[in-house]
């Protein structure tokens, strides 16, 4: 049981739970500590094992959708940070989000979906964070959304 103002209780009343962390799926590490810094490789939104959306925003995946898979890939981006804190998200303090969003060359409301992420990342951390804000006609594994975070770790015991 957490306290209340801990990142694992905010997250249970909004109805989240966090997966184990995923492995990488090619030749790389999902994230990266130097010094009290993590770098996770980029996100993406998984449910059950699978991706939970494929395709392009603005053509298979609608806004709503979107912004959806935004908040599943937050969800993974938490649980490799938590994973780099040593299984305590109150370690975490997210600085940056590179959001990067795969959609049509009309869709422009790319800072709406990734709203999604960062909404939630900043009510479950407590702390608001910087973002970068991407379109792309192509994604890896044809995923509508990926995240990157770079995030502090606080080394003091808590």
């Amino acid at each position: 049981m957490y306290p209340e103002n801990h990142p694992e209780t905010r997250l249970a009343a909004m109805g989240h739970r966090l997966q184990p962390a995923r492995a990488g799926v090619g030749a790389y590490v999902p994230w990266v500590r130097t010094g009290n810094l993590v770098h996770t490789s980029f996100q993406f939104p998984w449910r059950e094992g699978k991706l939970a959306y494929t395709g392009r925003v603005g053509a298979e995946v609608s806004t709503e959708q979107a912004v959806d898979a935004a908040r599943l890939a937050a969800l993974a981006g938490l649980a490799q940070l938590k994973e780099a804190a040593g299984g305590d998200l109150a370690r975490v303090r997210l600085v940056r989000l590179d959001g990067h969003v795969g959609c049509t060359m009309e869709f422009k409301d790319i800072p709406h979906v990734l709203n999604g992420a960062s909404e939630l990342l900043t009510q479950v951390l407590g702390v608001a964070h910087c973002r970068t804000a991407l379109g792309h006609m192509v994604m890896p594994l044809d995923s509508p959304v990926m995240l990157g975070f770079l995030a502090e770790i606080d080394d003091a015991p808590t």
